[in-house]
């Protein structure tokens, strides 16, 4: 259901860009708004601040709000905000290059910039120079006075890589659980019924919890009653090694190829053969993976669709005024010889 402030607001940008409400032309008083859509002033009052600020009129104190233009197409800049943790985004898969060809088609300009950027810029100062944000969420509990302000004032903005659920905002994000679940099944249909989640530090992200699911909803269909318990932290490659041995491991189902990769390392490091005696399977699908010995099998997050997704609901948004909903976007996995089928 539509605030009921934005009522107001459509309804008075509609009658100043119709010429209804021409320059200079003063409008009904917070007190008059109220009475007339059966609202309370603070929401009659919330919709004229947001005229205010649009600059489509202006306020003065004890003689009320005046038509400052007729024009409601100035107020778009054409340019939309992405703001990323590094300022080379290759690490997550080139975000930006699957963005910018849509934001280009659309004949809007994508600044690309870091989380710095919110430093030096005030929330006031991003809806004025920007029609949009894209938030590339590495942390769910950062920046959520920012991402608050703009959100409580409905200025669009889509979320990448991790949802942030207090704030409501759509997000788009490989579908994490579904890839922990494949990659289990996997291990699980080549015979693996020793198959351990492997994190890769004491910090879970939502991302990682998710795969982390997947992995125990393989095992629970299955019927395969071993698991790691989502306390248990085998990353130090002394008790990495010897959870191995204790639990009889045959597979790991790793947070993703970083941490493959080091686990990797490790078990040959001490004897172990990869795939022989332990199968591998990281997520991300970054360039490494292919490129190991033996090349990795991993789950690989389509980045081009999650960005060009992002880039098409975003758009929309800032043309229909309808926020869009959230999209999990399919994952695929790539086996490569980290990896073999097991003999009973």
């Amino acid at each position: 259901m539509e605030p009921l402030y934005l009522k107001i607001l459509r309804d008075l940008e509609d009658k100043i860009a119709s010429g209804q409400l021409a320059a200079g032309d003063q409008l009904p008083t917070e007190k008059e708004l109220a009475e007339q859509y059966r609202v309370s002033r603070i929401t009659s009052k919330r919709a004229l601040n947001e005229l205010e600020q649009q600059g489509l009129i202006k306020r003065t104190r004890g003689k009320g709000s005046f038509v400052t233009s007729t024009n409601t197409e100035n107020t778009n800049t054409n340019r939309v905000l992405l703001l990323l943790p590094f300022t080379d985004d290759v690490a997550i898969g080139n975000l930006s290059g699957s963005i910018l060809p849509v934001m280009q088609d659309a004949h809007y300009e994508l600044m690309i910039a870091t989380y710095d950027f919110l430093n030096t810029h005030t929330t006031q100062d991003i809806k004025n120079e920007f029609d949009g944000l894209i938030y590339y969420t590495e942390d769910e509990n950062q920046h959520l006075d920012v991402l608050f302000e703009l959100s409580f004032a409905d200025f669009p903005i889509v979320l990448l890589d991790k949802e942030v659920t207090d704030l409501k905002l759509p997000s788009f994000l490989a579908d994490n659980l579904a890839g922990g679940k494949e990659a289990c099944d996997y291990l699980v249909k080549a015979g693996h019924k020793k198959i351990a989640y492997l994190f890769g530090n004491h910090h879970h992200p939502q991302s990682t919890r998710q795969r982390y699911l997947g992995y125990i909803q393989s095992l629970m269909e299955n019927d395969i009653t071993f698991h790691t318990s989502f306390e248990e932290d085998t990353t130090e490659k002394e008790r990495l090694v010897d959870y191995v041995k204790h639990n009889q491991i045959t597979a790991f189902v790793c947070e993703n190829d970083i941490t493959a990769i080091e686990a990797m390392r490790t078990l040959r490091q001490a004897g172990f053969l990869i795939p022989a005696d332990i199968s591998l399977v990281g997520f991300d699908n970054i360039q490494a993976a292919a490129f190991v010995d033996p090349p990795l099998t991993t789950i690989s997050q389509d980045f081009k669709a999650i960005g060009e997704s992002a880039g098409k609901a975003l758009l929309s948004w800032i043309k229909t005024k309808q926020k869009p909903n959230s999209q999990k976007i399919p994952v695929t996995l790539f086996v490569r010889e980290s990896t073999k089928e097991i003999t009973a």
